[in-house]
């Protein structure tokens, strides 16, 4: 046996007095870990809260009233363009058939209001004229016959019945003769006043057609109606695109940054009031102007725990504009939220 194995075996109190040295020692480190722990931990301040919001902008959605093939793009994304540069055509066959159908339809409403308003043609009154001339010489033989036949019959050569026949047949000449003398005032007079303004309405209906057509066609060729940035194009050429569908987004030139707020950090901010923000991404600090202040509702409210005394707090959203432009500014930045301008 060895001569420690012998110590170990003759004074067993020996190590037992080590292990307690040993534990007592872990204590110590511990007690002074803990102590440095509750030191450090009641020295850190806690520093102010950091709100942070992102860019934004306007998107416009183009799109139009005429459903049909896309021709030609002009633009790419990401391409800058201006209010009034054309952006994309766009063909539809159907529209321009009716078009045409509606050009037609226009000349001939047009062709007969000229002619009521022409008036009745030379022949027909003449031909008018003639027959009442024929209705007055009928009327005349047949009134000299019957003045004959009274004679007569006045003097019991000829039968009350002959008398009779022959009054008729005057009779009959006289409506003849003034149904065609008001033939012939007809002709002479022309169409009738609500003729006309019924031809004029004609025009007017067929006219507004062709604008209806016109105002869709208009829309083959999109244009910008502001300036901005072309962010994304969503058919290919040679694609068909429904009434009203979208066919790119405009992005407009109208930067401004967008943060989301419990009420409590809000304080006083009012529209109109300059902050203070940081944009990491340019490494910059700026002033920006508050526009917009509005709740988000009940969804976005920050759920307090009651226990503690504490209450529920809504989110607003506060929209500030920069005073001037920032270059390189994107939406999507970060933007960090400093104060109220001093």
């Amino acid at each position: 046996m060895s001569e420690e194995n012998k110590n170990a075996v003759q004074d067993p109190m020996a190590v037992t007095k080590k292990d307690k040295g040993l534990v007592l020692t872990i204590l110590v480190v511990m007690v002074i870990i803990c102590g440095m722990a509750i030191i450090g931990f009641l020295s850190i301040k806690q520093g102010p809260d950091t709100i942070q919001g992102q860019g934004d902008a306007t998107e416009i959605r183009i799109s139009g009233k005429l459903p049909g093939r896309i021709t030609e793009l002009y633009v790419e994304e990401g391409q800058e363009v201006k209010a009034g540069d054309t952006l994309v055509h766009i063909h539809s066959s159907l529209a321009d058939a009716r078009m045409e159908q509606a050009q037609a339809m226009e000349n001939a409403a047009k062709a007969t209001d000229r002619k009521v308003d022409a008036g009745t043609r030379s022949q027909i009154i003449s031909a008018a004229k003639d027959l009442w001339v024929q209705a007055q010489a009928a009327s005349e033989i047949t009134r000299k016959t019957y003045d004959r036949m009274e004679n007569l019959f006045s003097k019991g050569v000829v039968s009350e019945q002959k008398r009779d026949e022959a009054s008729a047949a005057y009779k009959a000449a006289k409506a003849a003769e003034a149904a065609a003398k008001s033939q012939y005032e007809l002709a002479v007079a022309g169409p009738q006043r609500e003729d006309k303004e019924a031809a004029a309405a004609m025009v007017n209906v067929a006219k507004g057609g062709v604008s209806e057509v016109g105002a869709i066609l208009e829309d083959q060729y999109l244009t910008a109606p502001c300036d901005g940035t072309i962010t994304v194009i969503y058919p290919n050429v040679s694609e068909l695109v429904a009434l009203g569908a979208p066919i790119m987004t405009l992005q407009k030139n109208d930067h401004w940054a967008v943060f989301n707020m419990r009420e409590n950090l809000i304080g006083d901010l009012k529209e109109g009031e300059k902050i203070k923000v940081f944009i990491p991404a340019l490494d910059r600090h700026e002033t920006m102007k508050i526009f917009y202040i509005k709740d988000l509702g009940t969804y976005a409210n920050w759920q307090a725990t009651k226990s503690t005394g504490d209450y529920d707090a809504r989110t607003f959203q506060v929209k500030a504009r920069p005073e001037k432009k920032i270059e390189n500014f994107r939406p999507g930045m970060s933007v960090i939220y400093e104060g109220v301008e001093k």
